[in-house]
């Protein structure tokens, strides 16, 4: 009903604007009538959920009063149509009636439909920014066949196919174009794009174009931003983008460009942005760039360059050291006096590191990581006073940390993780009171008390080192501390009082068997006073310092105090002789039966040794802890965490006072023989990552088969989603490191050929760090007989995660299955809800429920709803969209984890790169 109105008022409308065409030719004010009928009719195509269209009526005599539209004063006809109203719907015809329009912006709204060439031809028109839409279709290859005056064209970020159109090159006053994110697939960029001679902005990152830049680029002599980052482009690194003189900002990173930077580069003299990281560019950086002084930012990082550090940066000078013989030591030139950001790292550079800083006042980051440099790190570090990020992890320096590091007092973020360092932690570090960072390896001493000065310190990594002491009280004062490992060193005693350690992971205090407190489950040490003892016939003489008449007799008489110490003492030593009677006792049993540790196989846990041949033993990686004190608790319901399709697993603690996880398999007749189990088990063992549970030991009989896993104290993820309380939930910045932490483990294990098939959220453990990690991997090499139908029916509370090739004997299962649950994984996470719900009549499939509100330009309402806005639209969204890209049904059209992770780091740092976080 409401669109036979629409029509009919419309056709009235017409009516009217054609029985009125010669009253109002006669006058100098243009008709109204046309701008009002165009936007009532583009307004009829569109959802407007938060009634920012409201001031739109069909009884006005002119739109320049409403919301987004901006007229003409002179003309009063509208000009500009702005954007950012959270419309949805399609993008129709109507404003092919605004005849002077010069710029449309209806840029971050959901849109969609496909775009009229005749939009684009408008006489008028100089901009259109139709960017973060869900337009879709093909651009046809007339639509600018007549653009008339337009200048800028803005269309990034929607989900167009085929190819940009050739007509593109043939709009002489294009100026801005943004084609970014489109779909675009496989294709070249036309070499028509390079007659454009007044560009001045291009745009064409994230899509898939191939082969190499048309040349005709290089006439641009006007284009000052070029950006071609995340496609296939592919060959040498093209030597005439010296020719385009303009250039200030130019990204070509993560394509697949080979061979050598060019000297032509140098020729750049306004170039302020470079990045050509994640390519495949070897040697080193030409000395003609240091020509390029208005350098601010420099990303180099994961390509393959070798040989020294770049001359005309660290400039090369021949000191040899003693034991450095023909190595050349480098240092900072005076070259980059406005560079603020440099990333070399993910190369293979070496040298010996210096710097002279003189000139580096600007520096905000620098990542060296990754490389070969060896050597001292110098003292002239802390005079990068701006210095915000220092990154050296992964090389070969040695030698102590300066103490002069303390100058650089603007440090948020340090990581020498990964190298030969040795020494004390310096106490001048108490000077980088920004410092929210820290990570070490291979230091000796105590931890300074002056770490618990900075107050602003959240992550700090101490782990692998020989440090010793006790752990200062101070570090109980940092208010934003949310991890500190300190495992495997050789510190002592008592954990800070506090909230955060009394709760801190055990893993982060694991490996200093002298520590004590919760964490380790081992109490301290009570300190007692001593006994008072007194003789009653002492007098005020004797106090003052002269001895009693009595003394000789030695007599002493023992407070009431003192006598219950005294009988306490004697009862715990009787105590501990008992036990120790009792241990040698069982040793000496155990001994006699030639097996150091059994269970019986028909009692499951036995405490008494036997040699049926049923039983088995148990083997740790780590050596052979008697865990018999905690086997009981394998009886115990209490100590059950889970159950899952392949077994039970419960919590028990280790004679030594670890904290292990043991799943309980139950799929016996599934099981290889023992000695292929025992083969594939500790290959199993040997997989080492920090988003991985380790495995730590096996116990095999025919009847019984038992995997040891370290316990990860957080929980799993679900219970985290689904089953906290309403007041405790996951930040976003925790649901982000969530992701890309399982990202990270499942790409590890890609790379080691395992399949997982069993991702979901109960098998994402959180430990007390906040960070992810992954376990019940590598199932399959333990149980030869698993199928896609046995898993499909073992593991029913993976539905939902389940990708659709199991259901399809045809279709090879391969690591693309996994994708499919990280996925799925993926929007549980953001979305806070399970992947299958049931209603009381419908079932709600949530990739379905995603998909469908991105359709509709509602994906920003998915996000759970707990997090009440706190979180990043920029990062969710895409967040989002790659779930659904990883689960689709083709799985070829899955990305690879290592992908993933890619686009991960590149959505939360878009403006950094690709941040080393390992």
């Amino acid at each position: 009903m409401k669109m036979e109105k629409l029509y009919t008022f419309l056709l009235f409308s017409l009516l009217l604007a054609v029985a009125s065409f010669q009253v109002r030719s006669l006058t100098l004010t243009p008709s109204l009538n046309d701008d009002v009928l165009g936007l009532i009719v583009f307004k009829a195509d569109i959802q407007d959920p938060t009634l920012k269209l409201s001031t739109w009526k069909e009884d006005d005599d002119t739109p320049c009063n409403w919301n987004g539209v901006k007229c003409n004063p002179r003309l009063n006809r509208v000009t500009e149509l702005l954007d950012g109203f959270s419309l949805s719907g399609r993008v129709g015809r109507g404003l092919l009636q605004l005849k002077f329009l010069r710029k449309l912006s209806l840029a971050k709204n959901n849109l969609s439909g496909t775009i009229s060439p005749s939009l684009v031809n408008l006489e008028s028109l100089r901009i259109i920014d139709l960017s973060e839409n869900s337009v879709s279709g093909f651009i046809p290859d007339d639509s600018f066949k007549q653009c008339g005056a337009l200048k800028s064209v803005y269309l990034a970020n929607n989900i167009f196919s085929d190819k940009i159109p050739g007509t593109l090159g043939s709009c002489a006053t294009l100026v801005n174009i943004d084609l970014s994110d489109l779909g675009f697939e496989w294709f070249e960029v036309p070499d028509e794009i390079g007659s454009r001679l007044l560009l001045r902005s291009i745009d064409f990152s994230w899509n898939s174009f191939s082969g190499p830049v048309p040349q005709t680029m290089q006439k641009l002599s006007l284009c000052s931003y070029l950006n071609l980052s995340m496609n296939s482009f592919s060959g040498d690194f093209p030597e005439w983008f010296g020719e385009m003189e303009s250039l200030e900002s130019l990204d070509l990173s993560v394509n697949n460009f080979s061979g050598q930077v060019p000297d032509s580069i140098g020729k750049l003299k306004s170039l302020k942005v470079l990045n050509f990281s994640a390519n495949g560019l070897i040697e080193s950086l030409p000395a003609s760039m240091e020509n390029n002084v208005d350098l601010l930012a420099l990303n180099f990082s994961q390509n393959l360059m070798t040989g020294e550090l770049p001359g005309w940066i660290f400039n090369s000078e021949n000191k040899v050291g003693a034991n450095m013989d023909n190595v050349n030591s480098i240092s900072l030139g005076p070259s980059l006096q406005k560079i603020q950001v440099l990333d070399l790292s993910q190369n293979l550079f070496s040298g010996v590191l210096s710097f002279d800083t003189g000139a580096l006042s600007s520096l905000k980051l620098l990542n060296l990581s990754r490389n070969s440099l060896v050597g001292p790190i110098p003292g002239t570090i802390g005079e990068l006073t701006a210095l915000d990020v220092l990154d050296l992890s992964r090389n070969q320096l040695n030698g102590s940390i300066p103490t002069e590091i303390g100058g650089a007092c603007s440090l948020k973020d340090l990581r020498l993780n990964a190298n030969i360092l040795n020494g004390k932690i310096p106490t001048s570090i108490e000077n980088c009171t920004f410092l929210r960072i820290i990570s070490h390896n291979k230091l000796s001493s105590p931890i300074p008390a002056e770490i618990g000065k900075l107050s602003n310190l959240e992550n700090v990594d101490l782990s692998f080192n020989s440090l010793t002491g006790t752990l200062p009280k101070q570090l109980a004062n940092l208010p934003h501390l949310l991890s500190f490992n300190i495992s495997h060193n050789n510190l002592r005693g008592e954990l800070p009082a506090g909230i955060f350690f009394n709760t801190i992971s055990p893993t982060a205090v694991s490996g200093n068997p002298l520590l004590c407190g919760s964490a380790v489950n081992k109490s301290c040490p009570a300190v007692l006073p001593k006994p008072i003892v007194l003789n009653p016939n002492t007098t005020a003489d004797s106090i003052s310092g002269e001895l009693p008449p009595n003394v000789g007799h030695k007599r002493i008489v023992l407070s009431i105090s003192a006598l219950i110490a005294i009988g306490a003492a004697a009862f715990i030593v009787v105590g501990v002789i008992a036990i120790t009677v009792l241990n040698l006792r069982v040793k000496s049993s155990t001994s006699r039966s030639a097996a150091p540790l059994t269970f019986s196989a028909g009692e499951e846990f036995s405490r008494s040794p036997t040699t049926d041949a049923n039983s088995g033993k148990l083997v740790m990686f780590s050596g052979e802890p008697d865990i018999s004190t905690g086997a009981h608790a394998l009886l115990n319901k209490d100590c059950e965490l889970g159950r899952g399709g392949f077994g039970a697993v419960y919590r028990t603690v280790l004679q030594d006072g670890r904290t292990v996880a043991i799943k309980k398999l139950t799929v016996s007749s599934l099981v290889k023989s023992q000695e292929e189990f025992k083969r594939e088990v500790k290959k199993l063992g040997k997989i080492s990552h920090p988003n991985l549970v380790a495995l730590e030991g096996y116990y095999w009989t025919p009847s019984l088969q038992l995997l040891i896993s370290e316990f990860v104290s957080g929980g799993s993820l679900h219970k985290h989603l689904h089953e906290g309380s309403s007041g405790n939930y996951l930040s976003w910045h925790d649901r982000f490191r969530i992701i890309l932490g399982t990202a990270k483990s499942l790409a590890h294990l890609h790379q080691l050929n395992i399949i997982h098939y069993n991702i979901k959220s109960s098998n994402v453990l959180i430990d007390g760090s906040g960070e992810p990690k992954l376990g019940d991997f590598g199932l399959a090499r333990l149980l030869p007989m698993l199928d896609r139908y046995v898993l499909s029916s073992k593991i029913q509370s993976a539905l939902g995660y389940m990708a659709p090739e199991f259901a399809c004997r045809t279709v090879k299962i391969t690591e693309k299955c996994d994708v499919y649950g990280f996925g799925v994984l993926v929007m549980e996470v953001v979305t806070g809800k399970r992947p299958v719900e049931y209603m009381e009549d419908d079932v709600v499939v949530l990739c379905d429920m995603v998909r469908g509100a991105l359709e509709e330009g509602r994906v920003e309402e998915c996000v759970d709803g707990r997090l009440q806005g706190k979180f990043p639209v920029e990062e969710a969204i895409p967040v989002m969209k790659l779930g659904l890209i990883c689960t689709s049904q083709v799985p070829s059209n899955r990305p690879y984890m290592g992908e993933v992770i890619k686009i991960l780091e590149l959505i939360r740092c878009p403006s950094e790169g690709q941040e080393d976080s390992g």
